[in-house]
């Protein structure tokens, strides 16, 4: 029996509650905290630049724990105002006066939207980025202060954020479509006919974050969309669209496509750069990379064109979950194109 759930599109303040009440557990804070390679860039990033925080103000969009406020005063900053609109703001109250900084960083509780900040700042520092770079992001809040609160000249740390594509070949689903044809050798019962019914299953239209291993990745990625945090829009952001075209390194079959991500810190030394990428060639991050599956694996050789275009845009049913349009081609076959988001597992979003 088919059993059909009908999702209905979530009103804006259940929408606002469901994503604030997720960062209501310590889990998630340990999570990011625990993440060295987001955590120590942005210690990194921010010490880098203390000749344009030492002695300026500094806005923490969405500052959770208020570890990169803290970071932002042992960088010289005179004054932090940390915003953070979920219940752990008690908490980062309760770090900003352990280590000794409540003279220097002021944490307000409430959106970035709906504070009034009592000076304008000179520096924007936020971890806004959520899977896929996108999903359940606050980049829209971070618009929201840049035109607000931040002065002419100011700084926004991260600056900078693009996407990246490439194909790959995930031997994990193939196995477990392969495990069908097994069954009649170990038990006696042919059940090869599920075959077709758990490729449905795994390759559905979910984009499923996991880890990808290097040796999956079948071709050098394809960047298809930057952002630059100083000019971008809030209205730009509702449709975030490139071109790709990746070349096969070999004899392969491709069934599905890893989309990471890469955010940028200006440096004023030399390499004048800082980057925090989530590549399946770099070490791991808590944001792993989004898979999208494709219906049927299509088998490539070496320099065999993949090429094709993204676009990724808010679903209908909640503006911070996000969704992402594929149209592509293998080498010489048709064109196909497949719609990809993140399962909702709150629950409150079925009736």
């Amino acid at each position: 029996m088919s059993h059909v759930v009908k999702k209905r599109k979530l009103d804006k303040t259940r929408q606002e509650r469901l994503y604030f009440d997720s960062y209501t557990d310590v889990t998630i804070h340990e999570e990011m905290i625990a993440d060295h390679v987001r955590t120590n860039t942005y210690r990194t990033a921010i010490l880098r630049n203390s000749e344009s925080i030492r002695g300026k103000v500094v806005l923490d969009v969405g500052a959770g724990t208020g570890v990169l406020s803290v970071f932002c005063v042992q960088a010289g900053a005179r004054k932090v105002y940390a915003v953070e609109a979920c219940s752990i703001a008690e908490q980062a109250v309760r770090i900003v006066q352990q280590n000794n900084m409540a003279d220097r960083i002021e944490v307000i509780r409430g959106t970035v939207e709906t504070v009034e900040l009592p000076e304008k700042v000179e520096v924007i520092v936020s971890e806004w980025m959520g899977y896929a770079l996108l999903h359940e992001s606050m980049l829209n809040s971070v618009l929201y202060a840049r035109d607000k609160w931040l002065k002419p000249g100011g700084v926004i740390l991260p600056s900078k954020a693009e996407l990246y594509v490439a194909p790959i070949g995930d031997p994990v689903v193939e196995e477990r479509l392969n495990f069908w044809y097994t069954v009649k050798d170990q038990y006696g019962v042919d059940m090869s006919c599920m075959s077709d019914f758990a490729r449905r299953c795994l390759m559905n239209t979910d984009i499923t974050v996991s880890s990808v291993t290097v040796e999956d990745v079948l071709s050098h990625p394809a960047r298809f969309a930057e952002l630059d945090l100083y000019s971008v829009t809030a209205e730009q952001l509702r449709s975030v669209r490139g071109e790709f075209r990746c070349e096969s390194f070999g004899s392969a079959a491709v069934n599905a496509f890893c989309v990471f991500f890469t955010v940028t810190f200006p440096c004023p030394d030399p390499p004048h750069a800082l980057l925090l990428s989530t590549s399946p060639f770099k070490p791991e991050t808590h944001w792993k990379q989004a898979v999208l599956y494709l219906d049927a694996p299509v088998d490539v050789v070496q320099d065999t064109a993949v090429r094709g275009e993204i676009s990724m845009f808010p679903s209908e049913e909640s503006a911070r979950h996000i969704c992402i349009h594929v149209d592509y081609a293998v080498g010489e076959h048709k064109r196909q194109s497949k719609t990809f988001s993140i399962p909702d597992w709150s629950g409150e979003a079925q009736s």
